[in-house]
């Protein structure tokens, strides 16, 4: 209780407010590396769990379901961290490069599966019509199976940036900013009320993320697919 008070003092302190470690400019720092992690993310993991969902008959749909299962269960298995301090090792590509591995590499899995399990629930029917209609592979994607999956992308894509968003905080241990830098100083200099500050500004991220994509949801899934999918 004595943490949660001396937290709410630290943010009454004017300093707080202003300067490179204000947390107007931690926000930013911490959004702009969330976002690009995030953007990776998406561009390398959409595309794909579209297209192996897509995928439904022959060998390459039982090898696409393997690739899926094993990366959401090796996801869970990597100590963040480790993964970070691996990759600090490994690369010589400056701070960055080895903050977005982790970040990137554990995103991943909730937007692939997702979108692939999306795509393999849309009804074999519906598909079948769309081809017999003319429309190309890619239309079948864009048109039909990614509108259907919608609710269930979008989970993936909340899970990922809410896993972005709280593990960013690890960016400070390779000398970047973000809300980490009060949590890995606040304990450096033994500043209790500034690392339960740092927390704290991480789980109100979160959850003004989940608002956001509750609010996405409501706007851009149609409502007869948001019902279909209404427990997620």
């Amino acid at each position: 209780m004595n943490a949660i008070l001396n937290a709410l003092e630290w943010f009454g302190k004017s300093e707080q407010w202003s300067g490179v470690d204000g947390i107007p400019h931690r926000l930013l720092e911490h959004l702009w590396l969330s976002l690009l992690a995030f953007g990776i993310t998406v561009l390398i993991a959409m595309p794909l769990g579209l297209l192996l969902g897509h995928v439904r008959q022959g060998r390459l749909a039982a090898v696409s379901g393997i690739v899926v299962t094993s990366s959401a269960n090796a996801a869970r298995a990597l100590p963040t961290l480790g993964l970070l301090i691996l990759a600090v090792i490994l690369t010589s590509a400056g701070d960055l490069v080895p903050i977005l591995i982790p970040l990137v590499v554990l995103a991943v899995p909730p937007v692939l599966v997702n979108a692939y399990a999306g795509v393999q629930q849309v009804e074999p029917g519906l598909r079948d019509a769309a081809e017999g209609m003319g429309m190309t592979a890619p239309q079948v994607i864009l048109r039909l199976e990614l509108p259907v999956a919608l609710p269930l992308v979008l989970l993936g894509l909340r899970t990922a940036a809410i896993q972005i968003v709280s593990t960013a905080t690890l960016a400070a241990y390779v000398g970047l900013g973000g809300f980490g830098r009060y949590i890995v100083d606040g304990y450096a200099r033994q500043e209790y009320d500034r690392m339960a500050g740092g927390a704290i500004l991480v789980a109100v991220l979160a959850v003004v993320i989940q608002l956001v994509f509750t609010a996405l949801r409501r706007y851009v899934v149609s409502p007869g697919t948001r019902l279909q999918y209404a427990g997620s």
